[in-house]
This record gives structure tokens, C-alpha cells and sequence, in this order.
């Protein structure tokens, strides 16, 4: 019986990893070859946002700091940028994850919402200090804002289909101490 949330903490972390690669996946997939006027949400971010809120110890540190530069590789972004900001956000989400537990959904929306932002702020910063082109500002709004508003949805996936559901008090985590 003592083995139950080891198992299930590696096997959560685990469909972490097989999340992202899914999404990098489909992300990757020429559905359509020609230039977008349109960017839809970065569901990586929303997913890391989701998880680190509601269950911190599933997606660990050096984790996410893999997966978003291995998603910085492949979709050709300025390797370690976007990851360095998506990072310190989700480590952000982190530290308020027990504070934020006991409050409602709109709290922890705008929190997200937050989040969203300052991470595309620190990534355009960024772009811009090293002279890198950079995509359409209009283009970079819409992104953050159809993130900030598939957040619900991820949240709902999240804590339905996935089972990772923000921890109660009298939980236990990996070492049967109490949350």
C-alpha cells in the first residue's frame, strides 16, 4: 500500500511527458501549408500552468525546464528564451499552489492570466534585447489571450479527464506526510 503514491506521482509525471510530446506532436503535423493570419492557444503553457497549480510535485522542476526547451528546439523558437520564462512562471504558480487551493476558480484564472502575461512580456523583452526578428505584436496579444481564455478548458481536461486535482489538506503526498 505504500508504494500506491509512488507509483501513481512517477505514472502522473510520466503523462506529463507523454502530454507534451502529444501536443508538440500535433503541433508539428503540416495540416496546412500555407502562412496563418491566426495563432491559436499555447496549450503547453496552459497545461504546465494547470498542473503546476493544482498538483506541483507531478511536473518537477528540471522537468518542465526540458520539456519547454525540447518545445523551443523543435518549433525553431530561441533555444532556452521562451523555456527561461515559461519556467519561472510555472515555478511562480508553484509557490502560491497551497495558498491558492482553498480559493475559487476565478482566483486561480487570474493568477494564470497573470502569469500568461508576464511570461509573453519576458519573451518579447528578451526578443527584443538580443535583436531578434520578431512576430507580429498582434499576433503575440492573441496568442496570450487565447491561452488566458482556453485556460478554463485545459483546467476542465485537466481535473476531469486526467484526474490531477488540486490537493486537500488532509492528502498525502510521496513520503505519507500531509499536505
Amino acid at each position: 500500500m505504500s508504494d500506491l503514491p509512488w507509483t501513481r506521482l512517477w505514472s502522473m509525471r510520466l503523462a506529463f511527458g507523454v502530454l507534451v510530446c502529444l501536443i508538440l506532436f500535433f503541433h508539428l503535423l503540416p495540416l496546412e501549408t500555407a502562412p496563418q493570419r491566426w495563432v491559436g492557444p499555447d496549450l503547453l503553457l496552459a497545461f504546465a500552468c494547470a498542473w503546476s497549480l493544482r498538483r506541483p510535485e507531478y511536473v518537477p522542476t528540471l522537468a518542465l525546464a526540458g520539456l519547454f526547451l525540447l518545445a523551443d528546439l523543435l518549433l525553431q523558437r530561441p533555444p532556452g528564451l521562451w523555456a527561461m520564462a515559461a519556467l519561472l512562471g510555472c515555478e511562480s504558480l508553484k509557490s502560491r499552489a497551497r495558498s491558492l487551493r482553498d480559493t475559487g476558480f476565478a482566483s486561480e484564472w487570474l493568477r494564470v492570466c497573470i502569469v500568461v502575461t508576464a511570461v509573453t512580456t519576458l519573451y518579447r523583452a528578451g526578443l527584443i534585447v538580443t535583436l531578434v526578428d520578431l512576430p507580429p505584436f498582434g499576433l503575440t496579444v492573441f496568442e496570450a489571450v487565447m491561452t488566458m481564455v482556453t485556460y478554463p478548458l485545459v483546467a476542465l481536461t485537466t481535473h476531469g479527464l486526467m484526474r490531477v486535482r488540486k490537493s486537500t489538506p488532509g492528502d498525502l503526498d510521496n513520503a505519507s506526510a500531509r499536505l
